[in-house]
């Protein structure tokens, strides 16, 4: 995963680099983004916003969620990004402290429920989690098909599970807290704890990244990764073995949205970026690889094997819940669970 970022932002410095030579660019112009939204996806966003913002020197860097959150924070006093550009809601709702209100341009076509009232984020889309089942290793293993959370925790499942660490990653961070609310945690309720240990007894590794538990089930390396939905129908439209299953009991989901970051040194043009990355044209562009939008109008286009929103069991999210208590609700996984993460 670190030598595709490499790869990735080598990519896009001398991408910014040859615009540089042909431009008139200033520093006033420049536009650093920090970004979680997935590879793949992105690179057309990137080439979407350079096309359509020509004055702007876009710099764009991508980061898991955790990675991402960790690096504003401790830049926060010497902030070296303008711009957060899709990452978890339940992130940002808890930063605040660090972001500047800023209601962008066509914010009145963006849901009441998909936008903070004071103007901290704007939400762009949802992702879900799903699992990843190859079918294949199943049927070498003489495994039937998961369809439901309760059916991982399966003695036939043992050491054939693969699951985001919530710690690291906003996918495993939403499974987690999917889970603890379906368990009755506000009510005072340990249920959700309890099935979480009976999960571990399955899981082989704890990965920093939500969709690695998706590319290690279509190898075969293991049976079952939990993930979510982009990542799974991105893997079965490129051939690989797997189904994508949301669990019976309800998906857990996450908002992706923007901020612009306390301090930044060129706000007018970060607004401009904030502006444009809630666009018609930029919404289109998400709806092809997106199971929902946010902005009014716009339903999804995905060429993937997504299903509609109305076609899968959502849970109930309590976002501001969810980033209210992530210390403490971390502190708890650490102590429970910190024996099979994956090293960073």
């Amino acid at each position: 995963m670190k030598t595709k970022r490499l790869t990735l932002m080598l990519i896009l410095v001398v991408f910014s680099i040859l615009f540089v030579f042909n431009s008139g660019w200033t520093a006033a112009n420049e536009v650093v983004v920090y970004t979680a939204l997935e590879e793949d996806e992105s690179a057309d966003y990137f080439e979407l916003a350079a096309k359509e913002l020509p004055d702007l020197n876009i710099k764009w860097i991508r980061y898991s969620t955790g990675e991402l959150m960790a690096k504003v924070l401790a830049e926060k006093n010497n902030p070296q990004a303008d711009v957060i550009y899709g990452t978890a809601v339940t992130e940002l709702a808890r930063v605040k402290d660090i972001l500047e209100p800023y209601k962008p341009k066509d914010i009145d076509k963006i849901g009441k429920e998909y936008k903070d009232p004071d103007g901290y984020w704007t939400a762009i889309d949802m992702y879900v989690a799903a699992f990843c089942v190859n079918t294949k290793r199943l049927s070498e293993k003489n495994l039937t098909m998961p369809t439901s959370w309760a059916d991982l925790t399966r003695p036939e499942y043992k050491g054939e599970i693969i699951m985001p660490n919530p710690a690291s990653s906003g996918t495993g961070y939403l499974q987690v807290t999917s889970l603890l609310l379906m368990g009755g945690i506000k009510e005072g309720k340990e249920d959700g704890w309890e099935y979480l240990k009976k999960l571990d007894n399955n899981i082989v590794e704890y990965t920093n990244s939500g969709s690695a538990p998706a590319k290690l089930a279509s190898t075969g390396e293991i049976a079952i990764g939990i993930s979510f939905g982009y990542r799974v129908a991105r893997q079965k439209s490129e051939g690989y073995p797997v189904e994508m299953v949301f669990p019976a009991e309800g998906a857990g989901y996450e908002l992706e949205a923007n901020a612009l970051l306390k301090g930044t040194k060129n706000p007018e043009a970060a607004k401009m970026f904030l502006d444009w990355a809630i666009s018609e044209n930029a919404m289109k562009a998400y709806s092809k690889y997106k199971i929902m939008v946010t902005r009014e109008g716009i339903t999804s286009q995905a060429t993937l094997p997504l299903p509609k929103p109305e076609e899968v069991k959502l849970a109930k999210m309590d976002f501001d819940w969810s980033a209210m208590n992530k210390t403490q609700l971390m502190e708890k996984w650490n102590a429970l669970f910190v024996a099979k993460t994956e090293p960073k």
